[in-house]
């Protein structure tokens, strides 16, 4: 699997094309903290967004939101970012990730949802 490191006027850009790729996928967010180890903030829930700010310089993956069962969106911040790598972007299961300015990095991990009578 490649990985390309994005140049920082491009991370809107990607990042709104990642979300219209995944619509209706799940994902998995988890901080990989190298202190407390990793840290799963959703775990393959579907996914609503995951878009750059750059007003107020964060990226933001959010979850839920559409079907019943997961009615609020929940949003997980990434402020000042450093980094922003995708790893087979227009691939069914792509991975997304985005290295925060203390140098954590959150991992995306986008999942094809399973349509009914699979």
């Amino acid at each position: 699997m490649t990985t390309d490191m994005l140049d920082r006027s491009d991370w809107k850009t990607v990042l709104d094309r990642v979300t219209a790729r995944h619509d209706g996928d799940l994902v998995t967010i988890e901080v990989l903290d190298p202190s407390l180890g990793p840290q799963h903030e959703a775990e393959r829930l579907p996914f609503s967004y995951l878009t750059y700010d750059p007003k107020d310089d964060a990226v933001i993956a959010a979850v839920g939101g559409t079907p019943p069962r997961y009615p609020v969106v929940l949003r997980h911040m990434m402020v000042h970012p450093e980094e922003i790598d995708v790893a087979a972007l227009d691939a069914p299961e792509a991975a997304v990730r985005v290295v925060a300015e203390d140098g954590t990095p959150t991992l995306i991990t986008f999942y094809p949802a399973r349509k009914q009578g699979d």
